[in-house]
């Protein structure tokens, strides 16, 4: 790949494909990857690793999932609250109260921290209980959690939703803790270690357009926007926190992407970028960029050398840069692969598929030549019929 556009970090300390990480501050929290129940602290600006758990023996990670809870009340950013869910047939839901392993303190003061952390279940997986202590589990036995992707969100950052093999969407109230909606997505193929966004979050260029009574209204109507993409499979979802229902939209899906599943992706205003993935059993080293508000698809010009599935996306603190973690080589291989790279430096590369725009102008500019030059005839009707 090339390297003024992709820069080589410190390797992971142990290979992991599959990896699920959190941002916190200055932080990228690695949370396990298939088969590797480790956790490490990266250090953006150090571009170090500490190691903070472990997984609990009993845990067997495949394509679990990790979100970040949003405390509404809590007054201290230097502490976070990871829900971990899913995997393979034996399911877990654990949380992690989070504080930083990285401290510039005296020996003294560190180790009065640790033993802070120690007592206070800190920076370590626990089970997720109700408000009485009992132990809660997210999904049923019947549902297949492997590659679920889930967002967090609603009128105050309590909902969980979740979508999963091979069609559905469940609605979990993190204040209840209960499942209080399901649905079955309309689509033909099957969802696992897909794109699951969220539109209302990640749409920023669209949020800064809106009016002060825009949104309000938003507000009041409680409707949030998701965004899922899976191989030929591209929807938008839209829920009524109000109604407690959903409205599903048919997106456009990129021929070049549509046999594709396992990619890295991460938002960036109002567009979504997509690394690598898996199909037709090849990973791809391929660039993709979804336009939200305009509904198109571009290729982007730079592809990795090598291609990789399973890998992670995250953005830094203040956007500028993209980390690509972990992930799995074409021989099926998991890596220790930690790369960045500039957001608007891809963002603004030369794209080699046309928009949509592009496309009808085209067309149009050779419909007019050709009917001056031959008249028209039915084979034209077919060629437009495609577009």
């Amino acid at each position: 790949m090339s390297s003024q556009t992709f820069q080589s970090l410190k390797e992971l300390p142990t290979p992991l494909s599959d990896p699920q990480c959190v941002l916190h501050n200055h932080e990228i929290l690695i949370c396990g990857g298939k088969c590797k129940s480790v956790c490490y602290s990266y250090h953006i600006l150090r571009d170090e690793y500490k190691f903070i758990c472990s997984y609990p023996n009993d845990i067997t990670l495949e394509g679990h999932c990790v979100v970040k809870l949003v405390d509404n009340n809590s007054k201290n950013s230097n502490e976070i609250t990871l829900l971990s869910f899913g995997g393979n047939k034996y399911k877990h839901t654990l949380v992690m109260k989070y504080v930083s392993v990285w401290s510039n303190n005296n020996d003294n003061q560190i180790n009065k921290s640790k033993k802070l952390k120690k007592s206070n279940n800190y920076n370590e997986w626990i089970p997720f209980t109700d408000n009485h202590s009992n132990q809660i589990h997210i999904g049923k036995d019947e549902d297949e959690y492997i590659g679920a992707r889930a967002v967090i969100g609603g009128s105050n950052n309590h909902l969980l939703f979740i979508t999963y093999w091979k069609n559905n969407i469940s609605v979990f109230d993190l204040n209840t803790f209960q499942i209080i909606k399901h649905d079955t997505l309309p689509i033909k193929n099957e969802i696992s270690y897909h794109c699951f966004v969220s539109k209302s979050e990640n749409g920023q260029g669209q949020e800064i357009m809106k009016t002060n009574q825009e949104k309000n209204n938003i507000k009041k109507k409680k409707s949030y926007k998701m965004l899922l993409f899976c191989q030929k499979t591209g929807l938008s979802i839209e829920y009524n926190e109000n109604k407690n229902t959903f409205r599903f939209h048919k997106l456009p899906i990129c021929s070049d992407i549509a046999t594709f599943h396992h990619y890295a992706y991460v938002c960036v205003n109002d567009s979504i970028l997509f690394f690598g993935g898996y199909g037709k059993k090849a990973a791809s080293k391929a660039l993709h960029k979804y336009s939200m508000q305009e509904k198109t698809w571009t290729t982007i010009e730079h592809t990795f050398l090598i291609p990789f599935r399973d890998y992670f996306g995250i953005l830094d603190e203040d956007g500028t840069h993209m980390h690509i973690i972990g992930g799995r080589n074409d021989d099926d291989i998991s890596v220790s692969t930690h790369i960045k790279t500039k957001v608007m430096e891809l963002m603004h590369k030369k794209t080699l598929q046309l928009s949509k725009n592009e496309i009808k102008l085209s067309i149009q500019h050779w419909i007019r030549i050709l009917k001056i030059k031959l008249g028209w005839v039915n084979d034209f009707n077919k060629i437009i019929f495609k577009y």
